[in-house]
């Protein structure tokens, strides 16, 4: 944690997701696997509450909707799994935030793609090996492992923090 990119890019991707909040819009967060668990855990934290008692805010965790999920697989293919969530729920203004340890699976990348078509501000979050994620995202975090467990660790540690930040700046506003 004293890795300075690092934590230069977590304070740039703070004030992002704030800012959208802050102006009404929403947080969309992806992810495979552990990455969706993760996914899940961050929408709630910014829906319901991190540690305060504040006014909910829009996240959305794109991993949980068996129906969508199972349909769109099943219709267009795993790859298009979470670009067509983001093709029905997302407007201009919003944020994706697509988790991915390898920073090339197939269907985060496409969302990424769809995410900047539709005008979404993408922020990825992936490992030393993530260059192909990052090309496709406005703001980076890299977690400067190969190790999968490792990144994701560094992931939800990073995900907390932002969570705590954002939950205080917007919870000042609420006053």
């Amino acid at each position: 944690m004293k890795d300075e990119g690092l934590l230069a890019a977590a304070r740039k991707i703070t004030d992002v997701i704030t800012a959208a909040l802050r102006a009404g819009n929403k947080l969309l967060i992806i992810g495979n696997g552990g990455s969706a668990a993760d996914a899940q855990h961050f929408a709630a934290e910014i829906v319901g509450r991190y540690k305060q008692d504040r006014q909910p805010h829009a996240a959305v965790a794109l991993t949980t909707d068996t129906s969508a999920l199972t349909a769109i697989s099943n219709d267009y293919g795993f790859e298009q799994v979470f670009a067509r969530q983001i093709g029905g729920l997302g407007r201009p203004g919003d944020v994706l935030l697509a988790l991915s340890t390898s920073g090339r699976s197939p269907n985060i990348l496409a969302a990424l793609d769809a995410a900047r078509k539709l005008g979404l501000v993408t922020i990825g979050f992936t490992g030393s090996n993530g260059a192909t994620l990052g090309a496709l995202c406005d703001h980076l975090l890299v977690a400067p492992s190969e190790d999968t467990a490792i990144i994701q660790q560094l992931h939800l540690t990073v995900a907390h923090g932002i969570c705590g930040e954002v939950e205080q700046a917007l919870r000042v506003e609420d006053r």
